[in-house]
C-alpha cells in the first residue's frame, strides 16, 4: 500500500522531531525477525527509554537531513530499524546489544553519537557509557573524595594524641 504525500510528510516530521531530541542513533537490520521478536524488542526499548522506528530509507534520509545524524545517510541501506536514545547516549546500544544476545538475526550496521558516525563494532563501547544517574554518582564521589581525605587528616591529629595519652597511661599502670 502506497503512502500519500501528507502521510510521508507526517512520518518525516515525526522522525525529524525524534532525531532532533535524541542523544544517539543505532541502525540495525531486522531481516528474518519474527513479529513476536519485534514486539519483544519494542517492549524492551520502551522500558529502556528508546524510540524505535522502521521507516523507508528515502524518508529516513529526509528526516535526518538537518540533524546531527545526517552522517548516517550513507548507511541507510536495506530493511533497517532506527533506535533513538532519548534518556542517555548509551540506552539504545544497551537495548540492542542485549537483544542481539538472544536473536542473531538482528544485526547492528551503524551508530552515531553527537554527529559522529561510528562503526557497528563500537556498539559495546557505546553500551558501556554510564546512565545519567551513574554519571552523577561518579561525579559526586570524585567531588567528595578531597573533603573526605581532609576530614580524615584533621581527625588523625586528635586521634593520635588520644592514643599517645592512652599508651602513657598503660605504661604507668603497668609500672
Amino acid at each position: 500500500m502506497a503512502l500519500s504525500f501528507t502521510e510521508k510528510e507526517t512520518i518525516v516530521a515525526e522522525v525529524a522531531e525524534i532525531a532532533s531530541s535524541a542523544h544517539s542513533v543505532v541502525l540495525a537490520e531486522y531481516a528474518g525477525l519474527e513479529s513476536n521478536d519485534m514486539n519483544t524488542l519494542r517492549d524492551k526499548a520502551r522500558a529502556g527509554g528508546v524510540r524505535i522506528r522502521i521507516v523507508k530509507n528515502t524518508l529516513a534520509r529526509r528526516a535526518i537531513e538537518g540533524t546531527e545524524y545526517a552522517c548516517l545517510q550513507d548507511s541507510l541501506v536495506g530493511p533497517l530499524i532506527m533506535a533513538f536514545s532519548q534518556e542517555d547516549p548509551g540506552s539504545a546500544a544497551r537495548v540492542l546489544k542485549e537483544f542481539t544476545k538472544e536473536n542473531d538475526k538482528l544485526v547492528v550496521t551503524a551508530l552515531s553519537i553527537s554527529g559522529q558516525l561510528l562503526d557497528a563494532s563500537e556498539l559495546d563501547r557505546l553500551a558501556k557509557l554510564p546512565t545519567k544517574d551513574q554519571a552523577i554518582s561518579m561525579l559526586m564521589s570524585v567531588m567528595q573524595a578531597p573533603v573526605t581525605k581532609l576530614a580524615r587528616t584533621l581527625n588523625e591529629v586528635p586521634g593520635k594524641l588520644v592514643r599517645t595519652v592512652a599508651a602513657i597511661r598503660d605504661d604507668k599502670q603497668a609500672a
